[in-house]
């Protein structure tokens, strides 16, 4: 638009027109400026403005890692209407690993809570409905294009998306009694579904994929009731968090040939060493957040040293299935796992840096794991990461076991009961003896019997032997 002003600010797009007539309508507000007119392109400027808006945001829950896809709501700390600020707690979920609170992102009020105590919530999908407040500028000239929301051909980008081999499918499918996309064709040929035998939910009956999904939760949930109808009074329950844990991890060590190995440790020397730990951690009872040491961190600690000998027993078999791309890491950290049986089930903690970690050290990081464990609060960052686990079937009871190897680890040791029982001595002689048996598993694709056997074989000698754990120190 061509208007009239005196601003020297656009002199360099504007021409000058020193002798410009008078135009014949009022000219007062001219005569109050002798100073030359330009002529000049001036663009509009839209009218700025700031509006604070109430929006309602979703609460997404966020992946915590460890490949976990769901966790089920222990307890929430908020209710619809409650008023929140950010980083206050929102609710406590507990995965198939551990316990998480979760905190709020936004400052707001709460609207609505998508889930129950108890649910299973999704990674990824809402937990809360949270009104909170945002500021926005926007400009009057904005505001227009603003509240159109930009239209997507969904029918042209599905056309330019779909091979042209499966596009024929789609449209037969149109022309017929069955409306379904080739993906939805694909899934329930997958399935084992028969699409003329179901009713689609969609527009105008086009199956989606939900309702491949619910017919076959259908037929699942028949068959399992077909299964034990027999049984009367048979009661059905969903796994908890840790069995589903303990279903994922045991399924995918189906595919490990497991190497067991068994052996004996006589305790009789480690057993003095013990006893003479307890006895300075008594006489310096402010220096530990424990009473007194356990076999278990002096077991872990000389598990370490042989690591240090054998080190592909702490390194990991990456693969995709190929032998031809198959490797190993070899990881410097031991994090040795520690199997704990707990009120909600079998977790595996593990203890960090062990390599650099004294007896008493590894006693207290042991202490605390235990506590957190008889909560329930153990954090996914203690059962991250492990590379060789200790099982302490032992204190339930039994000799031998057949320990399951999880598939980022290559070993695992089971520890049995310790048990008086009779030997032979150098001469010969029958003498009383504290036995404890222990049973290995190894991943048999990398790690032979002999190997196996030696490093079990070093383990055992520093147990058995404890003035050498000295003789390792660097």
């Amino acid at each position: 638009m061509i208007r009239f002003t005196r601003s020297l600010k656009h002199v360099a797009s504007t021409v000058r027109y020193p002798s410009l007539k008078r135009p014949q309508y009022n000219t007062s507000f001219i005569r109050q400026y002798p100073k030359p007119l330009f002529l000049t392109h001036v663009p509009y400027r839209a009218f700025h403005y700031s509006s604070i808006q109430q929006i309602t945001k979703p609460f997404l829950l966020a992946d915590i890692g460890e490949g976990i896809t769901e966790c089920e709501i222990i307890q929430w700390f908020v209710e619809p209407g409650s008023v929140v600020a950010e980083f206050d707690k929102i609710c406590e979920v507990q995965s198939d690993k551990a316990s998480v609170e979760i905190s709020s992102r936004f400052a707001g009020k709460v609207l609505k809570l998508h889930y129950d105590v108890n649910d299973i919530a999704k990674v990824g999908e809402p937990l809360v409905d949270i009104e909170a407040t945002e500021d926005e500028d926007t400009e009057e000239g904005d505001v227009k294009h603003a509240s159109q929301p930009e239209v997507v051909n969904s029918k042209q980008e599905e056309e330019e998306e779909t091979p042209m081999s499966e596009r024929s499918d789609m449209f037969e499918s149109r022309a017929g009694s069955i409306l379904a996309t080739p993906a939805v064709r694909r899934l329930a040929k997958e399935k084992g579904i028969d699409l003329t035998n179901l009713k689609g939910s969609g527009k105008d009956g086009r199956i989606l994929k939900e309702d491949i999904l619910d017919k076959t939760e259908k037929v699942v949930t028949q068959a399992t009731a077909g299964s034990i109808s027999h049984q009367q009074g048979a009661t059905i329950s969903p796994l908890t968090m840790i069995q589903k844990a303990m279903f994922k991890s045991m399924t995918k060590s189906l595919d490990i040939p497991q190497l067991g190995y068994g052996d004996e440790i006589e305790m009789d020397a480690v057993r003095t060493y013990r006893a003479s730990l307890n006895k300075h951690i008594a006489s310096h009872p402010t220096l530990y957040a424990f009473p007194k040491v356990t076999y278990m961190p002096i077991f872990v600690k000389c598990l370490s040293m042989a690591l240090a000998h054998y080190p592909i027993m702490n390194a990991q078999l990456i693969h995709d299935g190929d032998v031809q791309t198959a490797r190993l890491a070899y990881r410097p950290e031991h994090h040795i796992g520690i199997a704990m049986d707990t009120k909600d089930g079998l977790i595996v903690p593990n203890i960090k840096n062990v390599q650099v970690k004294s007896i008493f050290e590894i006693a207290n990081e042991i202490h605390r794991l235990t506590e957190l464990a008889s909560k329930s609060a153990i954090g996914t960052e203690d059962l991250r990461g492990g590379t060789i686990t200790i099982s302490n079937i032992g204190t339930i009871g039994g000799t031998y076991a057949n320990p399951v190897i999880v598939s980022s680890e290559l070993a695992i040791v089971a520890l049995g009961r310790i048990q008086r029982v009779p030997r032979f001595d150098e001469n010969d002689r029958v003498v009383a003896k504290e036995v404890m048996p222990i049973s290995w598993s190894a991943d048999h694709r990398v790690i032979d019997g002999a190997t196996i056997a030696r490093f079990g074989n070093y383990w055992k000698r520093l147990i058995e032997n404890p003035a050498l754990l000295a003789s390792e120190l660097r």
